[in-house]
This record gives C-alpha cells, structure tokens and sequence, in this order.
C-alpha cells in the first residue's frame, strides 16, 4: 500500500512537506498504474515547483519513497503559488485514492514542521 502523508502548519494550515512510501502492489512492476500515477503526480508537482517557481525542495528519493519539505519563509505571492500547486496535487491524489483506495492512504497532519 502507498502510504501518503501531508504535513500542514497549524497557524495557517498551509502544506509544509509531504512524504510517499510504499507500493501499491495493484499490478506487476512496471504496469502497476496506481503506483505510476502517484509517481507522476508527486514528482511532477516538485519538478513543477523548482521549475515554474525557482523555490528548491529539501527532496529525498529513494525507492518507494518521497519526501518533499518546503522553505519556511518565503514572499507571499511565491506562498500562494506554492500553495496552489501543493492543493493541487492533494486533489489529484485524492482523486486516485478514489479509484484505488485499497492501494493507497492519505493522511493529513497539523502540527509543527518535522
């Protein structure tokens, strides 16, 4: 099972980090479409970010997992279009969740940064 865990800050509930372990174990590897969509969604929404943004993630990638943490402090119009594509990729993976839920788990965290 995919395990996703979405980390927000308490005082505005915006998305600090977010991290994805596991497999989804739907289908052989390299046909497991569960696992490539969620691939695809997380790592292109922190390649979109250092692209279209310019703001560099504290990124680990290993096998079966992904962690992204975000910079603290930054303008507020970089945080908001940060923010946009960070909601953005929430709704996307929700979206499979849906489909897939016996694949994959969302969970989302209020508290202090990790």
């Amino acid at each position: 099972m995919i395990k996703i865990i979405i980390n927000r800050r308490t005082s505005d509930d915006a998305i600090h980090s977010f991290s994805v372990q596991g497999h989804a174990d739907f289908a052989e590897s390299g046909k497991d479409i569960v696992c490539a969509g969620v691939s695809a969604v997380t790592i292109g929404t922190v390649n979109a970010i250092e692209e279209l943004l310019g703001i560099v993630s504290d990124t680990v990638m290993k096998s079966g997992r992904l962690t992204a943490r975000f910079p603290e402090r930054l303008p507020d119009e970089q945080e908001e279009k940060l923010q946009l594509l960070l909601e953005a990729m929430v709704v996307t993976l929700k979206s499979i969740e849906q489909s897939y839920g016996s694949y994959i788990t969302i969970s989302q965290l209020n508290g202090k940064r990790r």
